[in-house]
């Protein structure tokens, strides 16, 4: 694995865990298996166990430099064990003792490819000096694609290396990693590889790769257009025969009710008394009502012991997830008696947007402007519905834990998450959530599906229905980490047919 996240070493978001989990159950399913991360500032190491080496590693020359065989970096290879994969922390201050892994205040890094070239060379020439052939080189996302690329174009005649297959996996298309052509040298890659005005480094690295994969297969069709493809829609039509979607799984032993140490009470699928009592403890962690004896606005009838229906969102605040559109929808969704829960940080106006109502209905809404894993899992166990209405989602986490800890996801039917929610009214046997249709306009259709799922919480034998059904999902990377057993496979099928 060729990565620049991996939980909990260094993340910003769900390409960690996938690098992580997928690692453990191919490791557990009888791989062995390398993941290859920048050792960014803050990641610390048990130095017990840490086996130290040196590595000698070319690097990109800029412009009318002349090189000279002494041009190397002097790179530490951190090697430690992970949890059925060995890590291997590529240790560069230059490149990576930095304030943020990618920028910071808003700005990407301009050396950014040179960093990421630096990440795949280094593991090249670590594979290299071990002299074990490996069978596939699994890259993610652009700052993966220099290592592949580099594969191809600077090590084609090395035994150990030349036989070996790549994948690349895009868990988010909207992510290039362009390298103006005035920084490109640092990629220390042919010039031809790209055009007069740079390297589109993801671009280049579903052309060169013998096998690309996104994270759902709804997403897979969906980048083959215009409007999901980013730019990339051309190409990832032309490669189709060798483009697919892998669903992504689950950590459901990290990810689980019945064990969570944060909860205030944990709980399981046919004992789901701890979560009115995790429901109870986050109202109460944040001020808000619990409106048992308010009325819903559209229609007779009081709340009965469980309250009104808590709504929560976690994740980045930016449009792409829908923020914006719960910021619209709130005030309709609190006046039908809901209570709402925001937790994440990101775009400034839309924080300042959802703080402004909070202030003005502080019994009913409550926004948490800060990364907080355990209260997360809190608002996970504690929430009736959980909102995604997002605009693209490759994936998708959080509606999988949502699912998983009994409440109920609204949802966008867009990529993973079409792949994933089953709409209630349209499937009463196999529904486990609520979505609303991407030709619909969005803040409508949240309206409208946070009414219905509203309807279905005052039914409380429908509800509990719906969350047994929920919770029975098999979200496990068993099912995921056999596919890409299989898409491995079909890798190096490709790779041997190559060479032959």
């Amino acid at each position: 694995m060729l990565a620049s996240e991996c939980e909990p070493y260094a993340k910003t978001g769900g390409l960690a865990d996938v690098v992580d989990a997928l690692s453990r159950a191919l490791g557990r399913r009888g791989h062995d298996v390398d993941v290859y991360l920048p050792r960014y500032r803050g990641v610390a190491v048990d130095e017990g166990l840490v086996r130290r080496e040196v590595l000698s590693v070319p690097f990109g020359q800029a412009p009318g430099a002349r090189r000279d065989p002494g041009d190397v970096a002097s790179v530490d290879l951190l090697t430690l064990p992970g949890d059925g994969y060995r890590l291997r922390l590529v240790d560069y201050p230059e490149a990576f003792d930095r304030a943020g892994l990618y920028g910071e205040a808003g700005h990407d890094f301009p050396d950014n490819g040179g960093r990421f070239a630096l990440l795949g060379r280094a593991a090249l020439e670590a594979m290299r000096a071990e002299g074990v052939a490996v069978d596939v080189l699994h890259g993610h996302d652009w700052q993966s694609a220099p290592g592949l690329l580099l594969l191809r174009h600077r090590y084609g005649d090395e035994p150990v290396l030349a036989g070996m297959a790549t994948a690349l996996t895009c868990h988010n298309l909207a992510y290039h990693g362009w390298t103006p052509r005035a920084e490109a040298w640092r990629l220390d890659l042919p010039a031809r590889v790209g055009d007069a005005a740079g390297v589109d480094l993801l671009r280049e690295g579903i052309a060169a790769a013998e096998l690309v994969n996104t994270v759902s297969p709804t997403y897979a069709r969906e980048s083959q257009t215009p409007e999901y493809g980013a730019g990339l829609d051309d190409l990832l039509r032309a490669r189709a025969s060798r483009y697919s979607g892998i669903l992504n799984g689950l950590d459901t032993e990290l990810w689980d009710p019945a064990t969570d140490p944060v909860l205030a009470a944990r709980y399981r699928r046919r004992e789901l008394d701890g979560k009115a009592r995790c429901k109870a403890d986050l109202l109460a962690r944040h001020g808000l009502s619990d409106g048992a004896s308010e009325r819903l606005g559209s229609g007779p009838g009081s709340w009965d012991e469980r309250g009104a229906p808590l709504l929560g969102m976690i994740g980045r605040l930016d449009p792409q997830k829908g923020f914006d559109v719960v910021a619209a929808a709130a005030p309709a969704l609190v006046a039908g008696g809901a209570r709402l829960v925001v937790l994440g940080t990101g775009n400034d106006e839309l924080i300042g947007g959802l703080q402004a109502f909070a202030a003005e209905r502080a019994d009913r809404v409550a926004v948490l402007d800060r990364f907080d894993r355990d209260e997360a899992r809190r608002i996970y166990a504690g929430c009736d519905l959980f909102l995604m209405p997002s605009r693209f989602e490759p994936s998708g986490q959080g509606q999988l834990i949502a699912q998983r800890y009994g409440t109920l996801p609204v949802v966008r039917a867009t990529g993973g998450l079409a792949d994933t929610v089953v709409d209630a009214d349209a499937d009463p046997f196999r529904g486990d959530g609520f979505a609303f249709a991407t030709s619909v306009e969005p803040v409508a259709g949240l309206r409208d599906a946070v009414r219905r799922a509203v309807a279905a919480y005052r039914d409380a034998e429908r509800w509990r229905r719906l969350q047994d059904v929920a919770m029975g999902r098999d979200h496990s990377w068993a099912r995921p980490a056999s596919e890409y057993e299989a898409l491995y496979g079909r890798a190096m099928t490709l790779r041997r047919a190559a060479g032959a």
